[in-house]
């Protein structure tokens, strides 16, 4: 009889030739535990997912709740479904008066998807502007927006009209002209290796296309609901986007992603043609719910006010000659590292002693450090003790 292990090799399509391989049975608060009942520290909350940890009981409590009422009654957009309509309601009371109309797709690429779509409807305008090293999704359209050539290079043709500029560089931002639809950026650079931009420079991208009639998309797939100590990342930078990115930690462990806007900006998609942006799934009533649920706990239990103090415990605790710098905001970290070489090394350890991290597509040589916002000080200690011992294991 084969091994759920190789009947995964066996069965599902594979990413990469050398997957983890890590065997998980359950998970509860910051922890995953393997069925040996070894628990292993998640550091990378599912890669910005689990804000919450796991297994949040408010948020399991919503969705059977929801369960034994309904699931898929029909696509989005057509019926009034209790869970859609209260979680919009939800995010709209707690963003900037222009971002009104909520969009729930399946996930945040389908949100990028929707998102350039609706600049390109809205403006008239073919041209769209992204920043080098960003990372947007793997679909077509989200790839054509990405600034690595190495991970899109072999799916080209890719969307036409599409120019990068070099995140918090000023100077680029003469590329935006009166020809460009949207600037769709990350508030702050996830696979880049966690790169914060200046509160200057994020003014004048809003600056700039407020004078050429461009509409800025602000990417917070990763970076929204406290994970950089705000609830939303652009409130560290007094803008506001046109329109607003949201995935990941947005469902509290339940796929959904959304993309958000004014009722006028939004309004595009309902004409010329009419179904603008079509999805089955988006904004499933049992996501929703979850969504919703994780969104209050979130709000109730003020977890944005402690991630400061959680970010200070992290940086005072990961001292090290071989650690050349720890960058970010809040708990969104980057661990930089001389090697990718070394960092592989220290991430099997840390994983090998029950710590789970890794590194980033477009900067190897840095280990993300993103865990629940829910991680108390005594486990943030015994974490960098960890990471700290394969440190000087391999320095």
């Amino acid at each position: 009889m084969l091994t759920l292990r190789q009947l995964f090799l066996a069965n599902n399509a594979q990413t990469t030739n050398f997957p983890l391989l890590l065997e998980f049975e359950r998970a509860k608060g910051i922890y995953m535990y393997n069925s040996e009942g070894k628990p292993y520290i998640d550091l990378i909350s599912g890669i910005g997912v689990s804000n919450l940890g796991h297994s949040n009981p408010y948020v399991i409590n919503a969705i059977k709740e929801q369960v034994d009422k309904y699931m898929h009654l029909m696509v989005y957009g057509e019926y009034v479904q209790s869970p859609q309509v209260r979680f919009a309601e939800k995010l709209v009371s707690i963003l900037p008066d222009s971002l009104q109309s909520v969009y729930f797709t399946n996930s945040g690429a389908e949100a990028v998807e929707g998102a350039l779509k609706l600049a390109k409807r809205y403006t008239g305008r073919a041209n769209i502007i992204a920043c080098h090293n960003s990372y947007h999704g793997s679909t077509h359209g989200a790839l054509s927006v990405m600034g690595n050539e190495e991970f899109k290079q072999a799916y080209r043709p890719l969307l036409p009209g599409v120019k990068f500029i070099h995140f918090n560089n000023a100077d680029d931002l003469n590329l935006i002209d009166e020809q460009t639809a949207c600037v769709i950026i990350e508030t702050v650079q996830g696979e880049a290796g966690i790169r914060v931009p200046d509160i200057a420079y994020m003014q004048a991208l809003r600056k700039k296309c407020d004078e050429t009639g461009t509409l800025l998309i602000l990417d917070e797939i990763q970076a929204a609901f406290g994970r950089t100590g705000k609830l939303f990342a652009f409130e560290h930078f007094g803008i506001v986007p046109d329109i607003l990115l949201l995935a990941k930690a947005l469902g509290g462990g339940m796929p959904i992603g959304a993309f958000i806007s004014s009722n006028a900006i939004m309004s595009a998609l309902k004409e010329n043609p009419i179904l603008g942006h079509i999805t089955t799934f988006g904004g499933h009533p049992v996501c929703c719910a979850a969504g919703l649920a994780a969104l209050e706990v979130l709000l109730d239990e003020k977890l944005c006010k402690q991630v400061a103090t959680k970010e200070a415990l992290i940086k005072a605790s990961l001292i090290h000659p071989a650690i050349k710098e720890i960058r970010g905001k809040g708990l969104m970290l980057a661990l930089e590292l001389e090697s990718f070489d070394l960092n592989k090394k220290i991430i099997d350890r840390c994983i090998e002693n029950g710590v789970i991290t890794d590194w980033f597509l477009h900067c190897s040589n840095a280990m993300r450090l993103a865990p629940p916002l829910i991680i108390t000080p005594d486990e943030i200690k015994k974490a960098c003790e960890i990471i700290l011992e394969a440190v000087d294991y391999y320095s």
